[in-house]
């Protein structure tokens, strides 16, 4: 269910940009720098998965002091200081005090993964108070943003789609005719109107995910993640048999560096998931092989990509390829069975809602984090009612005021994304390594420890991060200065 879980998160509307961006940065660039950034994200993630156990090692360690505290003050007579049986060598702690009862199969188990520990909560453990503000800073504004264009992509998706019915258009959904908001959508209803009530029927139905654990969702992920292998496979054969036909359009370039810039936004966003995993990974009940599943998890998602992205740009020529490659499948020519275009037409709907609830719930628990003293407790009400509000109404405010979220997604997916993706877990590890030193001893592995465990993986991703801001940052002045 977990694996389930991160294949939902990662295969979203990312997906379905890529096939345009692959026709734009030609093929051999794009399949090189998709399969690097499928690697970097990987790396990031084992980061991650290693904070989260020096985490739980950290938490149980301080149960372990106070414990020692309460049997000295139980037992001032004892022979054995608790500071002492901490230096020694795992099997002999183990031998020595019982009573440490987390350490008996040998310093290992300390490092399992039981307890929960956001992202928010990792910061707060392994860095200094800058770097934590910073943490919360870049979080906070990628959560926001991507619940801000989930809330206005899903309504905007289906006035696109029952709008379009109205009228003339019934079979060319994705024709790529502009329309403006006031126009009519159905007899006094604008275009707007349609659009602002699909946006109140979505979050009537998914903004209340956000007031439960993100577990309530279960059957809702497994459902959809059904329906993404249909929609992708269908799209993947549909593609193979116009080709398979010598109806085939498309003659891709091997490398274009102008598409580059919108290549690497794109696959920056169709490999995010870093931020959610503290959710996704704690409830799997088995994590011995937890890194090698999530190889696993990878390797049939850049399967995914490439196959979806190869039959997409052979198929269609690149001028028709479509942002949201979905909308290639509305055109009756392409598609007879009107059943299948409108599954297809209404795919992003399926994919955006399944990912709101689990990024609503990141976002609801960092919050929690953030305000949280330690030993206190939150009354009933702020716990579940005002957290949930201050996570949910944002957002939902944003895309009732507009649904033009460009600027938005670039700040969203150049910056915040980029940090949570390489710069904060790399920094996570660097720094949960040298705590797990200090309190544990040199010679104490972590049993989750990253295959990336040599410092340079950790230096290589940073420069790679930074590089990548001041390439952005470059990109984004250039193109000001030339408009």
């Amino acid at each position: 269910v977990g694996l389930v879980y991160m294949f939902n998160l990662i295969v979203g509307t990312g997906a379905l940009t890529m096939p345009k961006a692959f026709a734009t940065a030609g093929w051999l660039v794009s399949l090189v720098l998709l399969m690097f950034l499928g690697f970097m994200s990987y790396m990031t993630t084992t980061f991650v998965v290693e904070a989260m156990a020096a985490a739980n090692a950290q938490l149980r360690w301080k149960r372990m002091e106070k414990r020692k505290e309460d049997d000295e003050d139980e037992d001032s007579s004892s022979g054995v200081s608790d500071s002492d049986v901490l230096l020694q060598d795992g099997y002999e702690r183990a031998e020595t005090r019982p009573i440490l009862s987390v350490q008996r199969r040998g310093s290992a188990n300390i490092f399992e993964i039981t307890e929960r520990v956001e992202m928010g909560q990792m910061a707060s453990m392994f860095f200094n108070k800058v770097g934590v503000n910073l943490f919360y800073f870049c979080i906070i504004i990628y959560l926001y943003g991507d619940l801000a264009i989930y809330a206005a992509a899903v309504p905007v998706s289906l006035m696109q789609v029952t709008c379009s019915v109205t009228g003339n258009h019934s079979c060319s959904v994705g024709d790529g005719t502009k329309y403006n908001d006031t126009d009519k959508c159905w007899g006094p209803i604008r275009r707007i109107d349609a659009y602002r009530l699909y946006l109140a029927a979505f979050t009537l139905l998914l903004g209340p995910f956000t007031f439960f654990n993100v577990q309530k969702t279960k059957y809702l992920q497994i459902m959809t993640s059904l329906m993404r292998w249909i929609a992708f496979i269908l799209m993947i054969i549909l593609a193979l048999i116009r080709i398979s036909r010598g109806q085939a359009e498309g003659h891709p370039s091997m490398a274009q560096l102008s598409g580059i810039r919108n290549l690497f936004g794109v696959c920056v966003y169709s490999f995010m998931c870093q931020h959610s995993l503290p959710s996704l990974i704690t409830p799997i009940s088995k994590k011995k092989h937890v890194n090698k599943l999530v190889l696993l998890d990878y390797i049939l998602i850049l399967a995914f990509y490439s196959l979806l992205s190869f039959t997409a740009i052979y198929c269609f020529r690149n001028d028709t390829l479509m942002d949201m490659y979905t909308l290639n499948f509305t055109n009756c020519e392409i598609i007879s069975v009107a059943f299948i275009r409108y599954f297809l037409g209404l795919f992003p709907v399926f994919t955006i809602s399944t990912n709101f609830p689990i990024i609503a719930v990141t976002l609801r628990n960092n919050w929690k984090t953030l305000f949280h003293r330690e030993g206190g407790t939150y009354p009933w009400v702020v716990d579940r009612i005002v957290f949930p509000a201050i996570t949910l109404i944002p957002p939902v405010l944003v895309a009732f005021c507009t649904h033009d979220l460009e600027s938005l997604v670039g700040i969203t997916g150049a910056y915040a994304g980029n940090g949570i993706q390489y710069l904060i877990p790399a920094f996570l590890a660097y720094c949960s390594r040298k705590d797990t030193q200090l309190v544990f001893g040199s010679g104490t592995v972590n049993k989750h420890l990253s295959p990336f465990r040599h410092t340079f993986w950790i230096v290589f991703v940073l420069i790679w991060g930074f590089s990548c801001f001041v390439f952005v940052t470059a990109n984004i002045v250039l193109s000001e200065s030339k408009l």
